[in-house]
């Protein structure tokens, strides 16, 4: 194997790719576009929740019940109600989430030290987001009762009650709990995935539907040699795209970063490696540039995006799911990536992630050269 090879078809296919408006923007634009638009289209954060309240006490006890909601960040009341049938149609219309109804004997029934119900209607055909709108409009509630009852025992006492209890949480690494923070480190593995292996999955494809593999094939160049030198340009992108999506989630996204930038692409370099090679293998075998991309998006997007943890918690899935997610290798990089940037640990912690992307790289770039064969049929 010779370096010099290895070069020339490096710069053939860096040449390619500045002369190739295409290739270029799908190499650098689409990356930065994608984390845009999954940036800020994707959240995890539940606030502002619509809310459609019918006060049928009327008095200040429930009035003290709704500033408690509103005062919150968490709902917002948009319409009152007088009917039912004006909380259903809230509903159904999309206008209110949840559907606070208070009953006429709200204030009587505490005043005279007895047990008062609320009714709550939550729209359940988003059932993630009215899980969560249960939790907190249950805490509002809870908050309130605990400072009735205080209330009724000073009064009733004279004397102020301290609870037995005192929770003080403690949110570590992301203390505001901002879902982009959480989003994004992740985000960039799956597009570094579906990017890189999309932009190789090309270049062998490309050769044979433009009838110049007869030409490589009848020069001394070796398939290794060939594999290798169609990967350096696409690596040389790959890690300036990592760049610039460190640089938008530090400073256009704000997402904090606490580890180490050397770490960081050392970790993206054994990544991108197999992804590239990914590509190639892909190429390789299709021999069809449209069938190559389609394979592409097929084999890295949606393992990346549904069995990496991205989303969906991996502990949750079903047992079958949970052990295809050990070959998805954007599953390690997103623990990688998420704990560089928020938790700043280096390798002693994540040797183990850091070991499997390098063995992944490793296995995906020696089957790419393998596959290959000069030869036409």
């Amino acid at each position: 194997m010779k370096a010099s090879r290895i070069v020339a078809v490096a710069r053939k296919e860096f040449l390619h790719i500045l002369r190739d408006a295409r290739s270029l923007a799908m190499a650098i634009a689409i990356p930065m576009l994608m984390l845009v638009l999954f940036g800020y289209a994707l959240t995890l954060d539940v606030d502002q929740v619509p809310m459609a309240v019918w006060d049928q006490s009327g008095t200040p006890a429930s009035r003290a019940l709704l500033a408690d909601f509103q005062s919150s960040h968490y709902f917002l009341v948009r319409q009152r109600a007088w009917t039912y049938r004006e909380l259903e149609q809230a509903i159904d219309s999309r206008r209110a989430l949840v559907a606070l109804v208070i009953p006429a004997q709200f204030a009587e029934q505490l005043a005279s030290g007895r047990t008062t119900s609320l009714q709550l209607i939550v729209d359940g055909s988003d059932s993630n987001t009215a899980t969560i709108a249960i939790g907190y409009a249950t805490a509002v509630v809870q908050a309130y009762s605990r400072g009735v009852a205080l209330s009724e025992i000073r009064r009733r006492t004279g004397q102020e009650l301290t609870p037995p209890l005192d929770v003080e949480s403690r949110v570590w690494f992301n203390p505001e709990l901002e879902g982009k923070n959480f989003i994004i480190p992740g985000l960039i593995a799956v597009i570094m995935m579906v990017i890189a292996a999309t932009l190789t999955s090309g270049t062998i494809a490309r050769e044979w539907e433009r009838n110049t593999m007869e030409q490589l094939i009848s020069t001394p160049l070796q398939g290794r040699e060939l594999i290798l030198g169609k990967l350096i340009p696409y690596f040389a992108v790959g890690l300036f795209d990592v760049l610039l999506a460190f640089l938008m989630g530090k400073y256009l996204f704000a997402v904090p970063f606490r580890g180490s930038v050397a770490l960081l692409f050392l970790c993206a370099s054994f990544f991108l490696a197999g992804a590239l090679a990914l590509g190639i293998l892909i190429s390789t075998v299709a021999r069809n540039q449209l069938l190559a991309n389609q394979l592409a998006m097929l084999t890295t997007f949606l393992p990346s995006f549904l069995l990496s943890g991205f989303i969906f918690a991996i502990p949750n899935m079903p047992g079958p799911l949970r052990l295809v997610s050990y070959l998805v290798p954007a599953r390690y990089f997103m623990v990688l990536l998420r704990a560089i940037y928020l938790k700043g640990v280096g390798l002693e912690v994540l040797a183990g992630e850091a070991l499997l992307l390098l063995l992944f790289g490793v296995a995906l770039v020696l089957t790419a050269t393998a596959t290959f064969r000069k030869r036409l049929v």
